[in-house]
């Protein structure tokens, strides 16, 4: 929903009210069902070992807050800060209602910061044992990473990075 909506303006397509995978929606989400989890990461994964993706993230889409106490009247208002990622969507509509074109190299941009972002929860929440790399991939496919087989004289397995 956020690639259409904004956290990209990616689409003007509606998403598809279903969760089988429909192939000529514009956004696709995949994530591997892991064989076998880390019983011990679990621990520690989502919270010690994502802070400093969550430190980046959060400068990516923000969603910090914040309280602020009024001395006068004591009354404690809650305030919430957009990240970079709002900041250049609305660049980008700015842009995309005077001219009619989305910028490819700011849309790369933002597609970047959101499949950092999406690794990232990933990861925290639990889905997959593989630590989210520190790598803004912009535009196209996202890139895959190659293992060799164990034996060596296997083919090469691919799996989303």
């Amino acid at each position: 929903m956020t690639y259409c909506a904004y956290g990209a303006l990616g689409t003007d397509r509606y998403p598809p009210f279903t969760l089988k995978e429909v192939e000529d929606y514009p956004a696709h989400l995949a994530v591997d069902y892991p064989g076998h989890l880390s019983r011990g990461l679990v621990l520690v994964k989502w919270w010690l070992l994502a802070i400093p993706h969550y430190i980046i993230v959060g400068i990516f889409v923000g969603g910090g807050a914040w309280a602020v106490n009024r001395s006068d009247n004591w009354q404690w208002t809650l305030s919430g800060g957009g990240g970079l990622v709002g900041i250049l969507v609305a660049v980008s509509a700015v842009i995309l209602a005077f001219t009619g074109a989305y910028p490819r190299s700011l849309y790369d941009f933002i597609l970047g910061m959101n499949r950092w972002a999406l690794r990232v929860a990933g990861y925290a929440a639990l889905m997959t044992d593989v630590y989210p790399p520190f790598r803004l991939d912009q535009g196209g496919l996202d890139p895959t990473l190659v293992v060799a087989a164990a034996s060596g004289d296997g083919p090469a397995a691919t799996t989303d990075a």
